[in-house]
């Protein structure tokens, strides 16, 4: 036995509050640690103790190992726990926690080392001769690393083909490659998305199985030789090949298929002589056949839906597994639980533009107002500054139903309940995704979001009658805030008095009229006409709430006006307003950064990033859907390809690798 009572979390935000609270029900002092970023954020205050490690960059601070072991012997801490994220998977880091002393809350270095990296995990496997079988997918995942050989091995493979990071997860450092001319570009891109993301760029090449579903298996072990299984979770609804909706169980998953994924998953973990808590991901594909993908040797983002269904605190397990206690219950009482937990699903809310390629965001958070019926892990309060640093995950929303159907219509309801504004976000993307038909329906795969991308974009424009509520509330949020106002002209007309306006909603110019006739409202925008009445209007945090009825129909919206902005919430959907005057400075909405009618086209930044790749020189000719710059943000790299095709006139300063940009900077002019 190996008692400890205070415990360091190497991590940050809704993670680390996640562990803090397990440790905490144990009676543990915790410690938490920040980076100059995070000083200033709300859940520090809950940690015992909280220690700067270094600047907002993670690697000179969350994926600083020593500041980290340095804060830990300031603290008195006896253990670590490095969250499922960030340090949860480097092998050398967890035996340098080790060597100083400290109890590492994780699997044994050994089995990080046979498991953390893809490549490696594969060929344990396939020395592995006794045993469950396992089936691996067809692939090259040996030493050998220059590029031109891995581009034969991938020729041999054929396509389609999947490159991966050896050492990756997260979608980091992976690409989907359909075309032979396409190799060389992916082959350059995921290596140097993998040296940014894990400080070393070992690729793996392998066959790539289409509109196959993605299936985990959350495993557990014990320092005595128990091995256990605690259900599937479907992970398919994917973007950029992050997951941003799982459940469990799997809706294609029966009881059969569940015991022989569970026993490939334990045979998988006992390969390696696991300890802890890690998740085994496969394929499934359409003739029901499963392929080994890796094993994630820690504790995932989406354990909750686990947690939902078998009633079990996952933390509290890895806490009573590190102190070399058994594990609290048998596979067979596990499966009890699987067969009566009914369904859970998880929404993962992320800083992002579904309508830009879900282009990272960042900014200040105006309004946070959660669901009181969903579980919701976050560490957020309104007001906080989002940094363009870090992951771009803000929160997850998880229901819990007897069945699937229940679970998803609590989502449903949840989310119309959920207000987050001040900041781009994925909660509408989300809203379309589960009322989506196919959805609905459980039948999902990896290319859900590509197979149905122009439904779910279009599932975010507003009606006509919701564009009439959006300018009555324009014209409510406008009498509240100066920043409109050189935009807002004021007539009388028949003893009436009327406006009229020009501004951006959601990227595009719109022009509305209102005419105000004792306490209704007169609306024009558009072909489409309205009659608005407030029947009320309260503070919601930073933000009001509306109740409009237009046309007869009742709505109630959330709205915070930051700046020359207007955010706006409206059953599961948002919208954005700008001044017209703020949009056009900002190259927004029609006619967006073009001068002189349409010869030019200004190329501005949509987020703060660092540029990692000029693609174009000044005097180029491109083509569109051309690469003309590579930005990093929130350790993903972004693509800006030409809109159409032209010459490059000229190339700003700021174009530098290496450079940050913020927001709306130009990079460059296209003629």
């Amino acid at each position: 036995m190996r008692s400890f009572d205070s415990i360091l979390i190497a991590n940050r935000g809704e993670i680390a509050l996640r562990i803090l609270r397990s440790a905490r029900q144990a009676g543990m002092r915790v410690i938490a640690v920040y980076s100059e970023a995070d000083a200033e954020l709300a859940w520090l205050q809950q940690a015992d103790q909280a220690i700067a490690i270094g600047a907002a960059n993670p690697k000179d601070s969350y994926l600083n190992g020593a500041a980290i072991l340095q804060a830990a012997t300031l603290s008195g801490a006896q253990a670590i726990h490095p969250g499922y994220g960030f340090l949860a998977e480097n092998a050398d880091f967890a035996q340098s926690v080790q060597d100083a002393g400290l109890l590492w809350i994780g699997p044994t270095v050994a089995a990080m080392r046979a498991m953390g990296n893809k490549a490696q995990a594969k060929r344990t496997l396939l020395a592995c001769v006794s045993g469950y079988p396992v089936p691996l997918l067809p692939g090259y995942q040996g030493e050998r690393q220059d590029l031109p050989f891995l581009a034969e091995q991938a020729a041999q493979i054929g396509l389609p083909l999947m490159i991966k990071a050896a050492a990756g997860g997260g979608g980091r450092g992976m690409r989907l490659v359909r075309e032979a001319a396409q190799l060389a570009a992916s082959l350059q891109s995921a290596r140097s998305e993998a040296e940014l993301a894990f400080g070393h760029g070992d690729l793996i090449v392998e066959r790539a199985i289409l509109q196959a579903r993605h299936i985990e298996v959350q495993v557990f072990a014990d320092m005595h030789g128990n091995v256990v299984h605690l259900g599937e979770r479907e992970c398919s609804i994917q973007r950029r090949h992050q997951k941003i909706i799982e459940e469990s169980p799997s809706p294609a998953v029966n009881a059969d298929l569940r015991a022989r994924l569970g026993a490939a998953a334990i045979a998988v973990a006992r390969s390696c002589d696991y300890v802890g808590a890690g998740t085994v991901e496969f394929l499934l594909d359409q003739d029901g056949q499963f392929w080994f993908m890796e094993m994630n040797t820690r504790l995932q983002v989406e354990h909750t839906v686990t947690e939902e269904i078998t009633g079990l605190d996952l933390v509290t397990w890895q806490l009573l597994v590190a102190q070399g206690k058994p594990l609290p219950l048998s596979q067979q009482e596990i499966d009890t639980r699987l067969a009566n937990g009914g369904h859970a699903i998880e929404l993962r809310v992320c800083m992002e533009d579904a309508k830009q390629d879900f282009m990272p965001q960042a900014g200040r958070l105006g309004v946070w107002q959660m669901a009181s019926h969903l579980r919701c892990e976050n560490a957020l309060q309104a007001g906080e500054l989002m940094s363009s640093h870090y992951d771009s995950m803000l929160a997850k929303l998880i229901s819990h139903g007897s069945s699937r159907e229940e679970a998803r219509l609590r989502l449903v309801q949840g989310l119309r309940d959920t207000h987050l504004l001040g900041v781009a976000n994925n909660l509408p993307f989300l809203h379309a995704c589960i009322h989506h038909a196919q959805f609905v329906a459980g039948a999902l795969c990896t290319d859900f979001i590509a197979l149905h991308q122009a439904d779910l974009l279009a599932a975010l424009e507003a009606s006509p009658e919701q564009n009439a509520v959006l300018a009555a509330c324009v014209l409510f949020a406008t009498q509240r805030t100066d920043k409109f106002a050189p935009e807002l002209q004021n007539f009388a007309s028949n003893g009436h008095a009327q406006w009229a306006c020009e501004f951006v909603l959601n990227g595009g110019m719109q022009r509305a009229h209102w005419q105000a006739i004792e306490n209704l409202w007169q609306i024009s925008i558009g072909q489409h006409q309205a009659s608005v009445q407030l029947h009320s209007c309260v503070a919601s945090g930073a933000g009001k709430l509306l109740t409009l009825q237009c046309n007869g129909r009742r709505f109630q919206l959330v709205f915070y006006a930051a700046d020359e902005q207007i955010y706006v919430s409206c059953a599961g959907q948002q919208f954005q307003f700008q001044s017209a005057r703020a949009a056009k400075a900002m190259g927004g909405g029609k006619g967006a950064g073009q001068l002189n009618g349409t010869q030019h086209e200004q190329i501005r930044a949509p987020f703060n990033g660092r540029v990692v790749r000029i693609a174009v020189q000044e005097g180029q000719q491109v083509a569109q859907g051309d690469i003309l710059v590579v930005l990093e943000a929130m350790k993903m790299e972004h693509s800006l390809r030409a809109k159409r095709a032209g010459t490059v006139q000229s190339l700003s300063a700021a174009v530098a690798i290496g450079s940050q940009v913020q927001p709306g900077a130009v990079l460059m002019e296209i003629a």
